[in-house]
């Protein structure tokens, strides 16, 4: 007892002294005793250089790329793509984890069993006289059971997990359909590419006969070596539309690529067009689409039950100071073991039932401030769910008229097109026959090449506006090239 009285007094002086000389403790104990610091750059402007080598970057596990007899379609790309995009795999996983959390929830439903094996070796000593017993070691099982049977939270905070798995339901859909329209966009812009692969060589070639022309020309003394130079220059300026518009095409490979989840050098074969296809009508009006994309686009109905999950959840938590009503039970057996006699004693057996009423009082004023957190949430939901509302609207309508806008296009480029094509003919006799300027058949030429390109960007536009539209409304359908005559 003396020497634990001893013990006791340095322990406090020890911590008078710490008290007293902050700067003495911190010296003593030191300011990082883990060296922590060591894994941290040493200064904000060098960089951090790792002392242990860094764990590898898997790479994702991926399906084998489509074989088929025949190029891809667009629905095969699709379906490919919802299957083996790692996107969807991250919602549905997510979706999984909020259904987790309902049966977390629900757990507080049932009877909750615990089981314990309790082993303890002690020498007891009395308190009055200071005698020193035998050691003694008890041991021996545990069962213990709580039922809560009253809880007003309860049923808000499983509402609340209900509604974020609603939520993570309809987020996944909307994660889906958002990789249907990366697909489709990458789909048309390889598509576009392709179309303007061809027209930049048709171009080049009608350059390269402009320039065999005037080199006919300079050699009969009709035309001058300015022409040939600028002849040349067109076609040089050609030559690198076609080098660019490849490049293009490359990059569009690996974005449809990326978008069904493969590598981006993985070599797809896709359906090209042959031919331009025809638009089709749209008979739904703007006003229509707007109805729809209200009451079936997932995510803002998801953003809707975000907000509900957050009502129920402040709700739960302004019932916080409310009553809980608890059964608890324990059953347990204890063998003893006494040291001096060496004899086991008789285990005894233990029970225990209560009723707890648990009636929250003062805990610092933290359930106010966690039900003014909670709906300060439940309103920046709302406001979330607003702004979406809001923006649905906005992407509809810009969508609709960008359709539109692309549909009419599509007329006049094709009439410019059949003017530019025949203008260029004229002007490639008219040159040959010794009329006209050099100057007149590259502009012609120009125009010509022009008008193929607005054309391309045209339908380009129209179907990337169209899925634009189906994916702002919530439309699951794919684009695909219509057969029907604007």
């Amino acid at each position: 007892m003396q020497r634990l009285a001893t013990f006791t007094r340095a322990a406090c002086a020890l911590a008078a002294i710490s008290f007293a000389l902050p700067g003495w403790s911190q010296s003593f104990w030191g300011a990082d005793p883990f060296k922590t610091l060591n894994d941290v750059a040493p200064a904000p402007g060098t960089m951090w250089t790792p002392r242990h080598a860094l764990p590898p970057v898997v790479p994702p596990a991926v399906s084998p790329a489509p074989q088929t007899a025949t190029a891809l379609t667009l629905p095969e790309l699709t379906e490919f793509a919802l299957r083996n995009n790692p996107r969807a795999r991250q919602a549905w996983f997510a979706a999984r984890a909020a259904a987790a959390g309902v049966g977390v929830e629900q757990a507080d439903l049932l009877p909750q069993v615990s089981g314990t094996f309790t082993a303890t070796r002690i020498r007891p000593i009395s308190g009055t006289t200071g005698t020193v017993s035998p050691w003694q070691t008890r041991y021996g099982p545990a069962v213990s059971l709580s039922y809560l049977l009253l809880d007003f939270a309860r049923d808000d905070q499983i509402a609340a997990a209900e509604y974020r798995l609603l939520a993570a339901n309809l987020n996944q859909n909307r994660v889906l359909q958002d990789v249907v329209f990366q697909v489709e966009q990458a789909y048309y812009r390889l598509l576009g590419f392709d179309l303007l692969i061809r027209v930049n060589e048709i171009s080049l070639q009608n350059l390269r006969t402009a320039l065999d022309a005037a080199q006919r020309r300079r050699e009969s003394g009709l035309a001058t070596v300015a022409d040939v130079y600028r002849s040349e220059t067109q076609v040089a300026q050609a030559e690198v539309n076609l080098t660019r518009s490849r490049g293009e095409f490359e990059k569009a490979r690996g974005q449809l690529a990326a978008a069904t989840g493969l590598p981006v050098n993985e070599s797809l074969r896709i359906q090209t067009l042959t031919e331009l296809p025809q638009v089709g009508v749209m008979t739904a009006s703007v006003t229509d689409m707007l109805d729809r994309a209200r009451g079936t686009r997932p995510d803002l109905v998801a953003a809707e039950a975000q907000a509900r999950a957050a009502q129920k959840s402040a709700a739960a938590a302004s019932k916080a100071t409310l009553p809980t009503i608890e059964i608890a039970g324990t059953a347990g057996r204890t063998f003893f073991l006494d040291d001096l006699s060496r004899t086991t004693r008789v285990p005894a057996n233990n029970f225990t039932l209560a009723m707890n009423v648990r009636v929250p009082i003062f805990n610092g004023f933290r359930d106010k401030y966690a039900t003014h957190q909670a709906q300060a949430l439940a309103q920046q939901a709302e406001a979330s769910r607003d702004t979406l509302y809001r923006q649905t609207e906005l992407d509809v309508w810009q969508a609709y008229y960008d359709v539109q806008t692309a549909a009419s296009g599509i007329s006049s480029t094709e009439a410019q097109v059949r003017s530019a094509e025949q203008t260029s003919q004229a002007t490639l006799a008219r040159y040959n026959s010794g009329f006209g300027s050099i100057l007149d058949l590259i502009t012609a030429q120009l125009d010509e090449s022009n008008a193929r390109v607005q054309r391309i960007q045209s339908y380009l536009d129209w179907y990337t506006a169209l899925a634009r539209l189906h994916f702002s409304t919530g439309f699951n359908e794919i684009v695909t090239a219509a057969t029907e005559k604007k």
